[in-house]
């Protein structure tokens, strides 16, 4: 599986983005998907996942702000994010395991990553 991240950018407190993650080479509703946050000199955080079913899984820092979704359709899975804070900084990561909908908050149950997408927010 190769997976596509898009929809970074330079934003202020308060706005929103909505990242995007296309999937090739296998359909994505096989997998438990997600995003992971890396700050500068900070190791990768778990931000959202989302299970086969939909269901969703949130890190504390997001939840409320932050919206996991999936079009299996379209092969793509989505962080709409609001209210962003200038602690959201960092590359976005996404992410897919055979797992369970909690395995992506370790590290070691993801199977495949993709490339990063930088968002900054000013304050």
């Amino acid at each position: 599986v190769q997976l596509q991240a898009s929809g970074g950018g330079l934003v202020q407190a308060g706005d929103s983005l909505r990242l995007s993650c296309a999937a090739s080479g296998r359909t994505l509703n096989i997998y438990t998907m997600g995003w992971f946050r890396q700050a500068p000199g900070k190791e990768r955080e778990f931000e959202a996942a989302i299970g086969r079913s939909g269901s969703t899984d949130y890190a504390d820092s997001v939840m409320g702000r932050f919206t996991i979704s999936r079009d299996n359709a379209k092969n793509t899975v989505y962080l709409q994010m609001n209210s962003l804070k200038p602690e959201d900084t960092g590359v976005y990561y996404c992410a897919g395991g055979p797992g369970g909908l909690t395995s992506l908050r370790s590290l070691g149950r993801v199977a495949y990553w993709g490339q990063g997408t930088q968002v900054t927010v000013s304050s």
